[in-house]
């Protein structure tokens, strides 16, 4: 699947989330966020070799349910996620060696 360009504003609930089938990563942040724009590249480059894995970019902020019922406090945030649970997370990656390594938990 290919990564999205913006964080959409229109987030899944948790419930639905929870119920993903397979692989998934969730990523928040906002299109606005110094370190979600300079994590852009090493996400690409670690999703290159996962292109079938389901990837959503969740927008996040204050009063958004989705960040808030996953603890997200910084961004960018990456989880991981497998059949519906939390399996890593990742969260201001420095390079795509850390995004590739929690890929290894799903």
């Amino acid at each position: 699947m290919a990564t999205q360009a913006a964080y959409s504003q229109k987030a899944p609930s948790r419930a639905e989330v929870d119920t993903l089938p397979g692989a998934t990563v969730l990523e928040f942040g906002t299109d606005w966020c110094g370190y979600c724009q300079g994590a852009q590249a090493s996400i690409s480059k670690a999703f290159e070799p996962h292109a079938g894995i389901r990837h959503l970019k969740i927008e996040d902020g204050p009063g958004r349910p989705l960040g808030r019922s996953f603890k997200v406090k910084l961004w960018p945030t990456l989880i991981f996620m497998r059949d519906g649970a939390e399996v890593a997370r990742v969260v201001r990656p420095a390079n795509a060696t850390e995004i590739a390594e929690a890929f290894t938990s799903l």
